[in-house]
């Protein structure tokens, strides 16, 4: 996760500062704290709910968006990255509507 969305910033000219949130998947404190730092975003900027559902699989990035929602701004730059089975992750960048 933290290549994949250090890349996604790169290829679309997003500096840290840029990015209002990081969404990642909640598998993991570990990784997901490395992704940060990969990404340069403070500990802030990152949507975490681990702690209180553990690694809810595919639900996890909807999950987080649904409970940080209030928190959210029109154009906000966010950074979703994920990793699964079979060895697969992602990363995009979206940008919030509302």
């Amino acid at each position: 996760m933290a290549d994949v969305s250090a890349e996604i910033m790169e290829k679309n000219n997003l500096k840290a500062e840029d990015v209002a949130w990081l969404v990642p998947h909640q598998a993991n404190k570990r990784i997901i704290d490395a992704t940060a730092r990969r990404m340069g975003v403070g500990s802030e900027k990152v949507m975490l709910n681990i702690e209180k559902y553990g690694n809810t699989t595919s639900g996890t990035i909807p999950l987080c968006l649904w409970e940080w929602e209030k928190q959210l701004h029109k154009g906000d730059n966010i950074v979703l990255a994920a990793f699964g089975g079979g060895f697969t992750w992602g990363s995009i960048w979206i940008k919030w509507a509302y």
